[in-house]
């Protein structure tokens, strides 16, 4: 009996090892299955199935330049710009060399508005392609942001046949030119502006901000008033409107166009925090408190709110309670004398004279620091003139 059992078990345990022998193997995942799968999800916008299928790609290979540049493009469009630049480089170390890397680790760069590591992006591209028309209005535009004047001239100038039909083109350039010094530019580049824009909303808006920009306050509150009657409610009207008010010192003005551009997009800090300056210029210094803690629930990134509350807390005598916001402001911008020569006066009002003291000398420190930069600016500098008998 019990060999028979023994015969049994054997055929059976052999008959188990046929079937396992003869059952298919499972195959391991095809990675470019996966990719073009992730691809088409990409397509489609359907982002994390996208995210997913390229993640699955990079564990069967880490070495899968595409998947990492891919997964940045993913991020990119969601706006999570920090993913999307970590994506790019991961690709960048597997092939160095490509273009459009670089290219779409400066957009990235760009649309988080960090253009100073914006501008190399770009610069790569145009070395290795000087014809990319992209990488060059990209790179100028970054210039541009970053207020340097020269560069941004000197790089956009090659795209002004194919652009001058484009307005923000335009814009950017007559600005620019201007900045520079080149006046004569400058007024042609207005020109073509108002050629190419025509009687529209948009295009007034553009010559207003220019005149902001470059301080000729009459002439932009004339054509932000043409682009109101044009346009009543074209987002950034009211606000540029209200900021030319307010350099002319047209209070009550500023005020009434700063709060209509609230009612129009009632979701930009800008022009709360800009009431709330109009509010302490006024003396009313609770009013200018709750404009500029709008504005900060909005956008907790604003040393202006920060530094508008610390003021409005000193006008209402409460010097102990501005401290914190002026530390706050401070913590953006610590070579800033005015925020430093503010906290000291906070700290001398609250009864602390020795922190006091030391953030007024560190206000003057930096004012001088300040004021012989621009000296130098102005007046140039030689190189020391050579010892007899050195060598140049």
């Amino acid at each position: 009996m019990k060999k028979a059992l023994n015969a049994i078990t054997i055929a059976l345990a052999g008959a188990l090892l046929m079937a396992a022998a003869g059952a298919p193997q499972e195959r391991p995942p095809d990675p470019k299955t996966i990719f073009d799968a992730a691809q088409r999800a990409l397509v489609a916008h359907d982002y994390p199935k996208a995210e997913q299928g390229f993640r699955e790609v990079l564990k069967i290979d880490p070495q899968s330049m595409a998947a990492y540049s891919n997964l940045g493009v993913v991020y990119m469009r969601q706006g999570k710009y920090d993913s999307a630049i970590e994506a790019f480089n991961q690709a960048k170390k597997l092939a160095p060399r490509m273009a459009g890397l670089d290219l779409n680790l400066g957009l990235a760069y760009y649309r988080k508005h960090d253009f100073r590591k914006a501008i190399p992006a770009f610069e790569r591209v145009l070395r290795s392609d000087p014809q990319s028309s992209q990488a060059r209005y990209l790179l100028g535009l970054s210039y541009f942001m970053q207020d340097d004047f020269e560069h941004t001239v000197t790089t956009l100038a090659p795209l002004m046949a194919s652009e001058n039909n484009n307005l923000d083109y335009l814009y950017v350039m007559a600005i620019a030119y201007g900045k520079s010094q080149h006046e004569e530019e400058s007024r042609r580049t207005f020109a073509q502006l108002v050629e190419a824009g025509g009687e529209t909303a948009h295009m007034h808006l553009l010559l207003g901000k220019a005149y902001l920009d470059l301080f000729w306050n009459e002439k932009a509150e004339a054509e932000l008033r043409r682009t109101i009657a044009l346009d009543p409610k074209l987002p950034f009207a009211h606000y540029d409107l209200g900021v030319a008010y307010q350099r002319e010192a047209k209070l009550d003005q500023a005020a009434a166009e700063f709060k209509q551009e609230m009612a129009v997009l009632p979701t930009e800090p800008w022009s709360y925090e800009d009431l709330g300056t109009v509010y302490l210029e006024q003396n009313k210094p609770d009013s200018a408190l709750e404009m500029f803690r709008k504005a900060l629930a909005i956008n907790t990134q604003l040393p202006a709110s920060l530094d508008g509350i610390g003021k409005a807390y000193l006008l209402k005598g409460h010097p102990a309670e501005a401290i914190p916001y002026f530390q706050k402001a401070l913590k953006f911008h610590p070579d800033n004398s005015k925020l430093h020569f503010q906290l000291g006066q906070a700290y001398l009002k609250s009864g602390e004279r020795e922190k006091g003291q030391q953030e007024l000398a560190e206000a003057g420190r930096l004012k001088a620091l300040a004021r012989k930069k621009q000296e130098d600016q102005l007046s140039g500098k030689l190189p020391a003139s050579e010892g007899p008998g050195e060598n140049p």
